[in-house]
């Protein structure tokens, strides 16, 4: 285990050659991150082809075994990468932030590694025998966000290296020293050579997602990235899973109570300030409690510090960077001038350091507005009245997106009919984006396809082959 200086020194450049990364919180330098070339990442594909076949080699067992190390080691460095993350990403250490995300990783490589996958037989009538297996990639490509930095690229690594490939991470130019870190911590239990992270700019991301030598990307990001990978990769026939954009939304039922539902619907919608794909960013609330949840709401949010994410006090942080500071502004503001109604912020203090936007909860507003109409990712909640749950579920499924959604009720089943006619990768019942290492999570429409996660994740980073006879 290193000290958190040590660890920033190993993965800083030289002096004076790399690009300064700060703190969003405080406009602080937080290190250098090295400025990679497209010569860099030919020559990290280079090593990851040279690593790979021994690596698949080993088998299910000896690679879990190092995936298992691998959790071990991160477990080790775990409170120098949650201050690492907490200063460049901007999220706070305590509640689901830092100190979580850093966990989460521990946890992802170990469901990973543990997570059993037995070849299966499709036919056996004593005349034919048909066995499912699922054979290495090679070398997956893996291009994350900056939002989770550090988790999402252990979603994209960790099934990935299980099923025997080697992984090039290009992590996003707003957080990579989070995951230049991370990744040199995982590679002390791995092959040289076998995982590298390429800290470069747009055209080493793209020359990954064309490049003929990796077979597979996953990429975590905006719905426009992921159209322009869809066409980038065409060339040489890539393997993709695509987890992109969300407006994801709920629906509470009238029979719910909205005092005992408020703080998860708070952290449903602003767990990482709001920073998150499968978060809840359109609220439906039935006019017979619609006055009591905004109530609660109220309540909950304002007993909920906002402030720099070393302050172990804090359990919101700033947005990480200015333009997505000023998407959120923008569309609180477009909303308040159609005469919505701002019930919480919607304010910010611009005479203070850093991106931060207030808790913002905004009322009677309607469907149409850009802020229900348009991604804010960040701390703002427009809460929608409805009068029949047919006219919700409409509303719910009427944008072009559709990663996750939420259905609020007393009773489950009742919430299980409303779930079923939603148009969402996953639906969650009485709580928002609950993901689970062992749960299979992806998109519909144009929230992006494949799946992550479980035995289904794994066999998204394999190539099926059926031996028959």
């Amino acid at each position: 285990m290193e000290t958190y200086d040590a660890l920033l020194a190993s993965i800083s450049p030289a002096s004076g050659t790399g690009r300064t990364i700060l703190d969003p919180a405080t406009g602080d330098a937080v290190g250098e991150a090295p400025i990679h070339s497209l010569e860099e990442l030919e020559q990290a594909i280079t090593d990851a082809q040279a690593a790979q076949p021994a690596w698949a080699a080993l088998g299910h067992a000896g690679r879990s075994a190092s995936l298992l190390k691998a959790a071990e080691a991160v477990e080790r460095s775990a409170e120098e990468l949650a201050r690492l993350l907490s200063r460049e990403q901007g999220k706070p250490l305590n509640g689901p932030n830092a100190r979580f995300e850093v966990g989460a990783c521990a946890a992802w490589l170990r469901v990973a590694a543990t997570t059993p996958l037995e070849p299966e037989t499709v036919v056996d009538d004593g005349e034919t025998r048909a066995e499912l297996h699922y054979k290495p990639i090679g070398v997956v490509g893996a291009i994350g966000p900056w939002n989770w930095p550090m988790m999402i690229t252990v979603w994209q690594i960790a099934p990935a290296l299980r099923m025997g490939n080697a992984v090039v991470v290009k992590p996003s130019e707003y957080t990579p020293l989070g995951v230049l870190a991370l990744v040199k911590v995982i590679n002390e239990e791995l092959p040289e050579g076998l995982l590298t992270a390429v800290s470069g700019g747009r055209d080493v991301g793209a020359r990954l997602a064309e490049h003929p030598a990796i077979g597979k990307i996953m990429f975590t990001g905006s719905t426009a990235t992921g159209k322009a990978i869809i066409k980038s990769s065409a060339g040489t026939v890539k393997r993709l899973t695509l987890e992109l954009g969300g407006n994801d939304a709920g629906i509470v039922l009238p029979d719910a109570d909205p005092k005992a539902i408020a703080e998860d619907l708070f952290w449903g919608a602003f767990i990482n300030t709001g920073q998150t794909c499968a978060a809840l960013k359109r609220l439906y609330v039935h006019e017979d409690i619609y006055d009591a949840v905004c109530e609660d709401l109220v309540a909950v949010a304002k007993a909920m510090p906002m402030g720099n994410g070393l302050d172990e006090n804090n359990v919101l942080g700033p947005l990480q960077n200015k333009a997505q500071y000023d998407v959120v502004a923008n569309l609180v503001e477009a909303a308040r001038a159609s005469g919505a109604r701002i019930l919480l912020g919607g304010n910010p203090d611009t005479t203070k350091p850093g991106y931060f936007y207030p808790t913002t909860l905004v009322a009677d507003i309607d469907n149409d507005n850009p802020l229900i109409t348009e991604e804010q990712f960040g701390p703002a909640l427009p809460i929608i009245r409805y009068s029949s749950v047919d006219e919700a579920v409409e509303k719910a499924n009427a944008l072009d997106v559709g990663l996750g959604a939420s259905v609020w009720s007393g009773n489950r089943d009742a919430a299980r009919e409303v779930a079923a006619r939603l148009q969402a990768g996953t639906v969650w019942i009485n709580r928002h984006g609950a993901v689970d290492p062992r749960i299979p999570f992806g998109g519909a429409k144009q929230s992006g396809y494949g799946l992550e996660f479980g035995i289904e994740g794994l066999k998204a980073l394999g190539v099926p082959q059926v031996i028959n006879g």
